[in-house]
């Protein structure tokens, strides 16, 4: 049994695993099912696609992950998704707030962060006071990310979570933005870091190959970015697995990391639970 294995088991009575999808490149229910319990997630974001694209992973849709939820109400809880650029985003979006959806996302779409678009989803983050997860990944997703900055400025009671490649590049003040899995010693002071620093409505979501990296690159910044944004920064896992216990499994390899380098078990439960569930509206 490898070391994230034995980090797995260990006791986590809470834990909130803040970006999981339905059909994850085919995994079935059963299959998903099995891979939070083995986990140990004790609540799991379940993120839909839109209508028009599966988030590049077949992922299904709204619909889906609403069933989810009500036949599992104990495990799952679901955000609403649509592109931002649809006739019809807004009142697609408030059906499923409604219905009772605890955020926007994942936006992983060809638009500009600051962009028309994406203020409509602003918009209706704010008016129904949920966040919004977005996928950054340079010329493919959230385009132009140096101008993220419009949005957290333009909307400062929306709490909005960064997440993927160029998200988690930035960490690095010379990130090169063609680069989506940067390796080697971080530069302090990359927009990530700063932005997390200096907006209070910005959090961090740690998922997937992208956040994994990001936290193995250079351990000595990984403590202290720990540290200084605890209260910012969600456990997810993004992943596709069943099992948790081979090299695919980026859930359990990065909850291991994360037990190894929290600056203290105080800031690893905000990282593993308080945070979510302050975002999430969970008692």
């Amino acid at each position: 049994m490898g070391a994230a294995s034995l980090q797995l088991t260990r006791p986590s009575p809470r834990l909130i695993d803040f970006h999981q999808h339905p059909h994850y490149h085919g995994r079935d229910e059963q299959g998903l099912l099995k891979h939070q319990e083995l986990l140990g997630a004790t609540t799991t974001v379940l993120l839909p696609a839109g209508s028009q694209f599966g988030l590049a992973a077949n992922v299904t849709g709204n619909s889906s992950v609403l069933d989810l939820a009500r036949r599992h109400p104990t495990r799952f809880v679901f955000f609403a998704n649509e592109l931002p650029d649809l006739p019809d985003t807004v009142s697609v979006l408030e059906k499923y707030l409604r219905f009772g959806a605890r955020g926007i996302g994942e936006q992983k779409f060809p638009v500009a962060c600051d962009s028309a678009w994406m203020e409509r989803i602003a918009s209706t983050a704010r008016d129904y006071r949920v966040p919004v997860l977005m996928h950054f990944q340079h010329d493919a997703y959230n385009l132009g990310f140096p101008n993220f900055y419009k949005m957290l400025d333009k909307f400062p009671s929306v709490n909005f979570i960064g997440h993927a490649q160029t998200w988690w590049g930035n960490i690095d003040a010379r990130h090169d933005q063609k680069v989506l899995y940067p390796e080697g010693p971080v530069t302090a002071g990359g927009l990530t870091d700063k932005w997390l620093a200096d907006y209070p409505n910005l959090y961090g979501d740690l998922s997937a190959g992208s956040g994994m990296r990001a936290m193995l690159r250079d351990e000595e910044f990984t403590q202290g970015f720990l540290d200084r944004h605890q209260n910012k920064l969600l456990y997810g896992s993004d992943c596709e697995d069943i099992d948790t216990t081979g090299p695919r499994c980026c859930g359990s390899r990065q909850l291991a990391t994360l037990r190894r380098l929290a600056p203290s078990p105080r800031a690893l439960e905000k990282i593993l639970y308080r945070n979510a569930a302050k975002l999430l509206k969970i008692v």
